[in-house]
């Protein structure tokens, strides 16, 4: 029994990202950005983000745009990558991903 609380704890103490399929219907679409968004992926899956400043130290420039959502550049800028983070139950929250010039179009505080 201690070992499923153990396995538990450590299932729970790195981030969840909602939805997977999200970022392979992306590349399947553009191929070129299956290399950074994989890279993504597996950066913040592995990650044990409990606020901001932990986040930078993964992703430098990570911006909060308000309403608990932030703004990844992916591939150098190339692509965009919005997503609702919640640090307590260490949820992250897919809600856009799209070129520089398609991020340009939405409000990303309220996707």
């Amino acid at each position: 029994m201690e070992n499923l609380f153990y396995l538990c704890n450590r299932l729970f103490e790195r981030m969840r990202v909602f939805v997977y399929r999200t970022l392979v219907e992306y590349y399947t679409k553009y191929p070129e950005a299956k290399v950074a968004l994989e890279d993504w992926y597996n950066q913040t899956k592995e990650a044990k983000w409990n606020n901001f400043a932990e986040m930078k130290k993964n992703f430098n420039s990570v911006d909060s745009v308000g309403n608990k959502r932030f703004v990844f550049n992916i591939k150098g800028n190339t692509y965009r990558l919005v997503a609702i983070v919640l640090f307590k139950p260490k949820y992250v929250y897919i809600r856009f991903i799209g070129t520089h010039t398609e991020y340009d179009r939405i409000n990303c505080t309220t996707i």
